[in-house]
């Protein structure tokens, strides 16, 4: 099963140094029952874009979190076996919880398919997105919209082979 793990510029630095995205529990975003329902589509092309869209917007509140971590969202594909990502039932229908899914034990970044990172173009409308999404969260219209900017930005697919380059544009 794919999912999407949602990370910062620092996090994949160090995923980098310990060769893990993290001890677990980790929350990731996959092609869950109910975003299937919410999305609407049986293509699982789109359904997986939807799924890392909404690991982006995960990276954008921890880029929120952390004032410190360079601004440029960032998502690892990583495949692990069935039935290790598990979504919760009582949030099934969460508009906050489409898609997302708890992966138990610790996941090894060797078992990443790929990276998503994205551009330098992208850091000034991330880092308004970033300041504004407390905001976006309470209903402000103008905050939302700042946080719209940042997700009209496409993220960049990076293969594995790329994260030590990657961790050096910290940012």
């Amino acid at each position: 099963m794919r999912v999407y793990v949602p990370l910062t510029l620092p996090g994949l630095a160090e995923a980098y140094k310990t060769g893990e995205l993290g001890a677990g529990p980790l929350v990731a975003y996959a092609v869950t029952p109910a975003l299937r329902e919410w999305y609407l589509s049986d293509d699982i092309e789109e359904l997986e874009y939807a799924a890392l869209s909404r690991a982006a917007l995960a990276s954008l509140r921890l880029l929120a979190a952390d004032p410190g971590a360079g601004r440029r969202r960032v998502v690892v594909a990583v495949d692990v076996a069935d039935g290790a990502a598990v979504a919760d039932p009582d949030r099934g229908l969460d508009p906050a919880a489409l898609g997302e899914v708890r992966i138990a034990g610790a996941v090894k970044l060797a078992k990443a398919a790929s990276v998503h990172i994205d551009s330098d173009d992208a850091k000034a409308d991330v880092s308004a997105a970033a300041e504004a999404l407390a905001a976006a969260d309470t209903g402000d219209d103008d905050a939302q919209f700042l946080v719209d900017g940042a997700e009209d930005h496409e993220l960049l697919w990076f293969a594995t082979q790329e994260i030590p380059n990657l961790v050096g544009q910290e940012g």
